[in-house]
């Protein structure tokens, strides 16, 4: 079907008006004035290396994530157990990914095994097992090999997903976060402006957990490490009115009532009485009725809130709590607030993190990246544009037209879907720019030797686009083929290449084949009888 020159003209108007309207954004004299109102907000992001900013590799405690997995599947099996009236001793970790279980009746050694091959076939195998004195049997399960390896990945990818909530909601524009070999994530922050609080927020592991304070034990004997079973001596920070910590021995029971997991929400809130801040959570369904539970069958006691393994505060409950809502208190300042509630809020990380590598790109290096890549896509262009005016002669005022068009194209197209400029897409927008060229000349050489064969202006035209077409699409469709990898694939710096350059090869097809065409047209129309200067 064949479009009309006037619809030809409208498409490529609406092209152009949509390309400056996402173009001009970018340029920091347009923000600021009446126009820069009156256009789309978004404009095109510099990455790392032109803006400036950190990158991190950060290294996750996979091996810590699995032990505390086997710690809470151990408890599990003791539960699912006790609902089989079979009695089971605290579970004990053995080199990390073992798990120690006693039956209490010799009787229920074999229900415990069928117990454990029907629900744990996959997850534990049993290494060994022993019957002891007084009628008990000791199983030896250990993690298989698959289960471990799922464990590992999963690890990684929540680590991932909560460090990219945190950042999200730090504000950061444009992060790049994505995994690494060896158990490592590698974070690039672009235009950061404080390094230092972003490494705290993302390397918090924010595990929260709820314990009981048994206020009973020997304080005295409990400094010389005397405890009962399943208590733990550790201190309750308390901040004071000068801004330092005093700490207050507390011994907690080791097993936590209720963990972070459960948390949908959490907010810092300035107390009106003190003047400090506070973090005020809530709790998801589940979490709501272990909350209410916990605080019903533990009035008059006092529940630990533990983060990261300090205590920051210890209330006496006075009443079963029910709405699913608790509070820390500690007398945090209104950064460390704010901090807290944000890490809450993302998720806790399943594994400790740690900062392996850390590099600092100032905004004066990447600014003189800018213009060393800005020089030499002018100079690159001037040398183009007067190559093709001077062979080309009108042909090459057109070729210039389009490139031009081409430019103001690939610039929008990064700013309306929110891609990244980087040092490498530069090199990609200067590439695009001879491949545009490079187009054009196909197109002008075929016209060229139609010429030669005696066609008129009009037939060499049509003959010339309509053969070149063909060969322009086979050429460029076998490079966006190959940009489409390198995105798919390649690391931060790299995708910015591809996302130009498959940018840019869609811009030069519908300039070269579409708009300098329009061009043509109007010209012969305007002279019929005139030869094409090309």
């Amino acid at each position: 079907m064949t479009i009309s020159l006037r619809s030809r003209i409208i498409i490529a108007l609406v092209a152009t008006l949509l390309g400056l309207a996402y173009m001009l954004p970018s340029f920091p004299a347009v923000q600021d004035s009446k126009l820069g109102r009156m256009l789309p907000s978004k404009a095109v992001s510099l990455g790392l290396d032109l803006k400036g900013g950190i990158y991190l590799t950060l290294g996750v405690d996979v091996d810590t994530a699995v032990t505390n997995a086997v710690s809470r599947m151990g408890e599990d099996i003791r539960a699912d157990a006790k609902e089989d009236d079979i009695v089971l001793l605290k579970p004990e970790l053995k080199s990390g990914d073992k798990l120690l279980l006693s039956t209490m009746q010799q009787d229920k050694a074999k229900a415990f095994q069928d117990l454990m091959h029907d629900r744990y076939a996959n997850v534990f195998t049993l290494e060994s097992s022993e019957t002891l004195s007084g009628g008990r049997t000791q199983f030896v399960y250990a993690l298989t090999a698959d289960y471990r390896k799922r464990l590992q990945k999963l690890t990684i990818d929540q680590a991932l997903k909560t460090i990219r909530n945190r950042i999200d909601q730090f504000g950061v524009s444009e992060p790049d976060i994505r995994r690494q070999e060896n158990n490592r994530i590698q974070v690039q922050l672009p235009g950061l402006k404080d390094p230092e609080r972003a490494i705290q927020i993302i390397g918090q592991t924010a595990h929260l957990e709820f314990k009981i304070v048994d206020d009973s034990v020997d304080m005295a004997k409990a400094k010389r490490g005397i405890l009962p079973p399943g208590r733990e001596l550790t201190v309750l920070r308390h901040r004071n009115q000068d801004g330092s910590y005093s700490e207050q021995p507390i011994v907690l029971r080791k097993q936590a009532v209720l963990t972070g997991e459960y948390i949908t929400d959490a907010r810092a809130r300035p107390d009106p009485q003190t003047g400090s801040m506070y973090v005020v959570m809530n709790f998801d369904s589940r979490g709501e009725r272990i909350f209410a539970r916990v605080t019903g069958e533990h009035v008059k006691e006092r529940m630990a809130i533990v983060l990261d393994g300090k205590v920051y505060s210890a209330p006496v409950i006075q009443e079963q709590i029910t709405g699913g809502r608790a509070s820390i208190t500690g007398r945090f300042t209104d950064a460390e607030a704010h901090d807290l509630a944000l890490v809450l809020r993302a998720g806790s990380l399943p594994a400790p993190i740690t900062i392996e590598e850390q590099r600092s790109v100032g905004p004066s290096l990447g600014q003189q990246s800018i213009d060393a890549g800005v020089f030499s896509a002018l100079l690159g262009g001037a040398v183009v544009l007067l190559f093709m005016l001077v062979y080309y002669r009108f042909a090459g005022f057109v070729a210039d037209v389009v490139l031009l068009l081409n430019i103001v194209l690939i610039i929008a197209g990064l700013a309306a879907f929110g891609a990244t400029l980087t040092l490498p897409g530069i090199a990609g927008i200067i590439l695009t720019i001879g491949m545009a060229v490079d187009a054009n000349v196909i197109i002008f050489e075929r016209i060229r030797e139609e010429l030669r064969r005696g066609l008129t202006a009009r037939a060499a035209l049509q003959e010339g686009y309509s053969r070149a077409t063909l060969t322009i699409m086979d050429a460029n469709v076998t490079t966006i083929i190959a940009a489409v990898i390198l995105y798919q694939f390649g690391t931060g710096p790299i995708r910015g290449f591809a996302v130009t350059l498959s940018l840019g090869i869609v811009a030069s097809m519908f300039t070269a084949i579409f708009v300098s065409r329009i061009l043509f047209d109007l010209y012969l129309n305007r002279r019929p009888q005139a030869a094409l200067s090309i």
